[in-house]
């Protein structure tokens, strides 16, 4: 009587063999540790292979012919042979299923399950049964140890195969569409993956491998253009860099009540771009004394409050085309705007001037303010008005001042870039003088604040720069970007030191509450020191500088790539775009050139040698928005 009748009739078990003295008869202890023999059947690396000799090292044969030397534990043994030649191993017919059924939930051995399933234990027999273990739909484990899947476990894994299917061929189908760039709405959570990448969510992308491309950001940006899955006016890049795109929801606490100085008496004018959502300071002019009012961010944002934590982590406000992400909660802002409101809580310093335009003495007083907004525009129109006209001849001596003292003036070209949807529009800023007003007025404002402070011993955040390696101040483009370019980045610094780019002795930047942490850190030292309260200390300060520091950087980071990434949608919505460029720099044939009205750089090949600064005629050849470049033809 053959196993399989034996074990349907309950007279057989897998561990103790045949009930009475015929056990060992169908017992096979020739699989528990007997040693591996020349012409055994063994397994190496999921395929069979025949032992074709025995010594130190194993000589085996694999399908196809090819001969390998191994070690003893590289392999498994399945049978002890003999086994003539891997051909023998031939595809099995038998009771599976019904083998199954009858071992479900128990142990075997390989041995008694080729028996149960096949009706014989032969090396083609135990092949076949180690692959339905392999299989694991209905057995797993190993030769010495078969464990039989109970039916609950069998069913699931048949559904789950089923599905698994289904998925592949959904799959299959999906990827006939990517090739022929037709996808469907559908196919979205299939370039999820791609989209991670693509916004380094992720660094790897299966998808990208089944197509034979790169695993890279720009790669995945490229594909999803392709598939129409992006817009191209999509800008990936704060996300790239883990920024947050949208203000952060927290509330602020009511103004406190503070003695706060009444200057809403004075006329004060709060100058910026149109459009602008965080005026955050304003001009006044009494007799000989300039007013520069700036919010007072600190009265709502203490150290160390939820605001100050969030502002802290963000760094500064994220400036993009498409829109800004607030440092703060953008009722800071509504509440703490000057001229949002017809009279604004402001911290107010009052410089006197000397006759060269040096601050001879500061004031820091909590105010009322009633100010009026004004574009540049607008102020420019205006700057033959009192007060603008003398507020702009202090500013005028404050810069002559500068240049005396080594400032290094840059005058390249800048543009204003907005974007709506995919409406771009990109406006050069003209070299206004009530630019020029407001700039030096906070400057003053600046280096003001940073000399009180030093008197004072109130730690703050200096800014510093040191100067270029060069001591030329060129005049011409060319001259001016070369300068740039050897500029040493401006760093903050608990000390107080001189900044080489603007020409003054000690500097901090003070004036920008509402869009710089470290503003706001000014302020909320100013602010303690005027109540009496207690001051951070130099370590706390430091400590805020090097929190803000690295994600700041990251902020203008993003900054410029978003701006490079809209003047290139733009370009792209412009294919016959044409003009001029500078040439700013030249290496053999190949020319740098600065296009002025788009405030882009781009690498041309010149067709003659032209001396630099000159005049090139550029014609737009192509756009790469992924890899965040455009090509241009010099026309002459």
């Amino acid at each position: 009587r053959n196993t399989l009748a034996l074990r349907s009739e309950g007279c057989y078990n897998s561990r103790a063999g045949l009930a009475g003295p015929a056990a060992p008869v169908l017992d096979h202890p020739r699989m528990k540790g007997e040693a591996v023999r020349k012409d055994s059947l063994v397994l190496y690396k999921t395929r069979p292979a025949r032992v074709a000799r025995v010594s130190k090292k194993l000589q085996i044969e694999l399908e196809g012919g090819e001969t390998l030397s191994v070690r003893l534990k590289d392999v498994v043994r399945l049978h002890p042979g003999p086994l003539h030649s891997l051909v023998e191993l031939k595809p099995q017919t038998g009771e599976v299923e019904t083998a199954w059924e009858l071992l479900a939930g128990s142990t075997t051995t390989l041995a008694e399950l080729a028996e149960l399933a096949y009706g014989d234990y032969t090396p083609a027999t135990a092949w076949a049964a180690w692959q339905l273990v392999d299989d694991g739909l209905f057995f797993r484990g190993s030769p010495q140890e078969v464990e039989a899947c109970t039916a609950q476990e069998v069913s699931q894994e048949r559904a789950d195969r089923q599905a698994r299917a289904v998925q592949e061929r959904v799959k299959a189908a999906f990827m006939v569409r990517v090739r022929a760039r037709q996808v469907l709405p559908e196919d979205g959570p299939y370039l999820r993956e791609v989209e991670d990448l693509a916004l380094k969510r992720v660094a790897r992308c299966q998808l990208l491998r089944d197509l034979g491309r790169a695993e890279t950001p720009e790669s995945a940006h490229a594909l999803l253009l392709e598939l129409g899955y992006w817009d191209r006016t999509l800008d990936p890049y704060p996300i790239r860099l883990s920024l947050p795109t949208a203000p952060p929801d927290l509330d602020l606490p009511s103004l406190p009540e503070d003695d706060r100085r009444d200057l809403t008496y004075l006329p004060a004018f709060a100058i910026d771009d149109e459009g602008n959502q965080d005026p955050d300071d304003a001009l006044s002019l009494e007799g000989d004394c300039l007013w520069v009012h700036v919010a007072d961010v600190a009265a709502l944002v203490p150290p160390n409050s939820a605001a100050d934590l969030e502002a802290r982590a963000r760094g500064a406000t994220l400036y993009l085309p498409e829109g800004a992400a607030s440092m703060l909660p953008l009722e800071g802002s509504r509440r703490l705007g000057l001229g949002l409101a017809e009279v604004s809580p402001a911290l107010s310093f009052a410089l006197r001037l000397d006759a060269v335009g040096a601050v001879v003495s500061l004031e820091v007083a909590p105010s009322w303010v009633r100010a009026t907004r004004l574009t540049y525009e607008e102020a420019e129109a205006r700057l033959d008005e009192e007060p603008l006209r003398s507020l702009y001849h202090l500013a005028w001596k404050h810069r002559g001042r500068r240049n005396e003292r080594g400032a290094i003036p840059l005058d390249l070209p800048e543009v204003r870039i907005q974007a709506s949807g995919d409406q771009v529009t990109i406006r050069p800023l003209l070299p206004l003088r009530s630019r020029e007003l407001v700039t030096e007025a906070m400057l003053m404002a600046g280096e003001a604040v940073a000399n009180y402070a030093t008197e004072r011993d109130i730690p703050l955040p200096f800014t510093t720069q040191d100067p270029p390696d060069s001591e030329e101040r060129p005049s011409d483009l060319a001259g001016m970007y070369g300068l740039r370019r050897q500029f040493r980045p401006s760093q903050q610094s608990g000390v107080p030191g001189s900044h080489a780019g603007l020409g003054l002795d000690t500097y901090v930047q003070a004036t920008s509450p509402l869009r710089r942490y470290l503003d706001l850190v000014v302020h909320q030292q100013l602010r303690a020191f005027i109540r009496s309260e207690e001051l951070l200390d130099a370590q706390e300060v430091l400590e805020r500088i090097g929190a803000t520091a690295a994600v700041a950087g990251t902020v203008r980071y993003a900054e410029r790539l978003a701006r490079k990434h809209w003047t290139l949608v733009y370009l792209d919505q412009r294919p016959g775009w044409r003009g001029q460029g500078i040439l700013v720099e030249q290496r053999g044939r190949s020319g740098l050139v600065l296009i002025p009205e788009l405030d882009l750089e781009a690498r041309v090949h010149l067709r003659s040698d032209p001396p630099l600064n000159s005049e090139i005629s550029l014609a737009l050849r192509g756009v790469d928005l992924p890899a965040l470049d455009a090509y241009f033809r010099a026309e002459d």
